[in-house]
Protein backbone atom coordinates (compact mmCIF):
# COMPACT_ATOMS: atom_id res chain seq x y z
CA UNK A 1 0.00 0.00 0.00
CA UNK A 2 1.12 3.50 -0.84
CA UNK A 3 2.21 5.45 2.28
CA UNK A 4 0.82 8.81 1.14
CA UNK A 5 -2.58 7.28 0.35
CA UNK A 6 -2.73 5.57 3.74
CA UNK A 7 -1.75 8.76 5.56
CA UNK A 8 -4.96 10.41 4.32
CA UNK A 9 -6.91 7.72 6.22
CA UNK A 10 -5.28 8.16 9.65
CA UNK A 11 -7.99 8.43 12.31
CA UNK A 12 -10.60 6.82 10.05
CA UNK A 13 -12.23 3.40 10.25
CA UNK A 14 -11.01 1.10 7.49
CA UNK A 15 -11.25 -2.54 6.47
CA UNK A 16 -7.99 -4.27 5.61
CA UNK A 17 -8.43 -6.78 2.76
CA UNK A 18 -11.86 -7.95 1.62
CA UNK A 19 -11.97 -11.20 3.61
CA UNK A 20 -9.93 -14.10 4.93
CA UNK A 21 -8.06 -14.62 8.18
CA UNK A 22 -5.97 -11.43 7.91
CA UNK A 23 -8.94 -9.12 7.19
CA UNK A 24 -9.86 -6.74 10.02
CA UNK A 25 -11.92 -3.61 10.60
CA UNK A 26 -10.46 -0.90 12.78
CA UNK A 27 -9.21 2.63 13.23
CA UNK A 28 -6.00 3.53 11.40
CA UNK A 29 -3.63 4.97 14.02
CA UNK A 30 -0.32 5.47 12.22
CA UNK A 31 1.43 4.87 8.91
CA UNK A 32 5.14 4.01 8.83
CA UNK A 33 7.52 3.58 5.92
CA UNK A 34 6.46 -0.04 5.22
CA UNK A 35 3.80 -0.73 7.87
CA UNK A 36 0.66 0.69 9.46
CA UNK A 37 -0.97 0.45 12.88
CA UNK A 38 -4.64 -0.51 13.22
CA UNK A 39 -6.77 -0.70 16.37
CA UNK A 40 -9.44 -3.41 16.23
CA UNK A 41 -12.14 -4.45 18.65
CA UNK A 42 -11.16 -8.14 18.44
CA UNK A 43 -7.37 -8.00 18.55
CA UNK A 44 -6.46 -4.62 20.02
CA UNK A 45 -3.53 -2.96 18.25
CA UNK A 46 -2.28 -4.70 15.11
CA UNK A 47 0.86 -3.88 13.17
CA UNK A 48 0.40 -4.68 9.47
CA UNK A 49 3.23 -5.03 7.00
CA UNK A 50 2.14 -2.94 4.01
CA UNK A 51 3.25 -5.10 1.09
CA UNK A 52 0.91 -7.99 1.98
CA UNK A 53 -2.24 -5.85 2.04
CA UNK A 54 -4.33 -6.29 -1.09
CA UNK A 55 -7.02 -3.67 -0.42
CA UNK A 56 -8.17 -0.97 2.00
CA UNK A 57 -11.85 -0.04 2.28
CA UNK A 58 -12.72 3.30 3.82
CA UNK A 59 -15.78 3.48 6.08
CA UNK A 60 -17.64 6.31 4.34
CA UNK A 61 -21.14 5.74 5.74
CA UNK A 62 -20.41 4.02 9.08
CA UNK A 63 -21.22 0.59 7.69
CA UNK A 64 -18.07 -1.04 9.04
CA UNK A 65 -18.57 -2.12 12.63
CA UNK A 66 -16.05 -0.53 14.98
CA UNK A 67 -16.67 0.75 18.49
CA UNK A 68 -14.19 3.49 19.39
CA UNK A 69 -15.63 4.38 22.79
CA UNK A 70 -12.95 4.67 25.44
CA UNK A 71 -10.15 4.45 22.89
CA UNK A 72 -8.98 8.07 22.91
CA UNK A 73 -5.51 7.40 24.32
CA UNK A 74 -4.34 4.17 22.73
CA UNK A 75 -0.71 3.26 23.28
CA UNK A 76 1.21 1.66 20.46
CA UNK A 77 4.79 1.32 19.29
CA UNK A 78 6.49 2.97 16.32
CA UNK A 79 9.66 2.33 14.34
CA UNK A 80 11.60 3.55 11.33
CA UNK A 81 10.43 0.42 9.46
CA UNK A 82 8.61 -2.87 10.18
CA UNK A 83 11.77 -4.69 11.32
CA UNK A 84 12.64 -1.88 13.73
CA UNK A 85 9.05 -1.78 14.98
CA UNK A 86 8.83 -5.48 15.83
CA UNK A 87 12.25 -5.38 17.49
CA UNK A 88 10.47 -3.48 20.30
CA UNK A 89 8.58 -6.70 21.09
CA UNK A 90 11.64 -8.87 21.82
CA UNK A 91 11.20 -11.04 24.90
CA UNK A 92 7.41 -10.47 24.79
CA UNK A 93 4.46 -12.69 23.91
CA UNK A 94 3.33 -12.02 20.33
CA UNK A 95 0.82 -13.34 17.83
CA UNK A 96 2.08 -13.30 14.25
CA UNK A 97 -0.51 -13.47 11.47
CA UNK A 98 -4.16 -13.73 12.43
CA UNK A 99 -5.16 -17.14 11.15
CA UNK A 100 -4.52 -20.03 8.84
CA UNK A 101 -1.58 -22.42 8.98
CA UNK A 102 1.01 -19.66 9.41
CA UNK A 103 -0.48 -18.25 12.64
CA UNK A 104 2.23 -18.31 15.30
CA UNK A 105 2.16 -17.36 18.97
CA UNK A 106 4.99 -17.31 21.45
CA UNK A 107 7.91 -15.32 22.84
CA UNK A 108 9.72 -13.27 20.21
CA UNK A 109 13.44 -13.86 20.78
CA UNK A 110 15.23 -12.67 17.65
CA UNK A 111 14.59 -10.26 14.78
CA UNK A 112 16.81 -9.64 11.76
CA UNK A 113 16.33 -8.71 8.09
CA UNK A 114 15.77 -12.33 6.98
CA UNK A 115 13.76 -13.98 9.75
CA UNK A 116 12.42 -13.75 13.26
CA UNK A 117 12.50 -16.40 15.96
CA UNK A 118 9.60 -17.28 18.24
CA UNK A 119 9.79 -19.77 21.12
CA UNK A 120 6.68 -21.70 22.12
CA UNK A 121 7.02 -24.46 24.73
CA UNK A 122 9.69 -26.82 23.32
CA UNK A 123 9.61 -25.37 19.79
CA UNK A 124 11.91 -22.77 18.28
CA UNK A 125 10.15 -21.37 15.21
CA UNK A 126 11.98 -19.33 12.58
CA UNK A 127 9.69 -17.42 10.25
CA UNK A 128 10.81 -15.60 7.14
CA UNK A 129 10.34 -11.84 7.57
CA UNK A 130 8.86 -11.73 4.07
CA UNK A 131 5.94 -13.91 5.22
CA UNK A 132 5.03 -11.90 8.32
CA UNK A 133 1.71 -10.22 7.50
CA UNK A 134 0.95 -8.69 10.86
CA UNK A 135 1.87 -8.81 14.51
CA UNK A 136 0.17 -8.08 17.79
CA UNK A 137 1.38 -8.04 21.38
CA UNK A 138 -1.34 -10.29 22.73
CA UNK A 139 -1.59 -10.98 26.42
CA UNK A 140 -1.30 -14.64 27.29
CA UNK A 141 -4.59 -14.50 29.27
CA UNK A 142 -6.39 -13.53 26.06
CA UNK A 143 -4.81 -16.50 24.31
CA UNK A 144 -6.00 -18.84 27.03
CA UNK A 145 -9.58 -17.68 26.36
CA UNK A 146 -9.09 -18.43 22.65
CA UNK A 147 -7.56 -21.81 23.50
CA UNK A 148 -10.54 -22.68 25.72
CA UNK A 149 -12.94 -21.84 22.88
CA UNK A 150 -10.93 -24.05 20.50
CA UNK A 151 -10.77 -26.83 23.11
CA UNK A 152 -14.57 -26.73 23.54
CA UNK A 153 -15.01 -27.00 19.76
CA UNK A 154 -12.58 -29.93 19.61
CA UNK A 155 -14.29 -31.70 22.53
CA UNK A 156 -17.68 -31.23 20.88
CA UNK A 157 -16.37 -32.71 17.61
CA UNK A 158 -14.80 -35.65 19.49
CA UNK A 159 -18.04 -36.42 21.35
CA UNK A 160 -20.02 -36.21 18.09
CA UNK A 161 -17.56 -38.58 16.42
CA UNK A 162 -17.81 -41.06 19.31
CA UNK A 163 -21.62 -41.11 18.99
CA UNK A 164 -21.35 -42.03 15.29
Amino acid sequence: MNKSTLETLIGKVIKVDRGGPESRVGKLLEVGSDYFVLHTREDGVLYYKGHHVKSITENTKNRLEYDSSGQDTLKYKSGKDFKDLISHFKEQWVRINRGGPEKIEGILTEVNHDFLTVVLNEEVIRLSMFHVRNLSNTLRSELKKDDKKEEKKDNKKDSENQKN
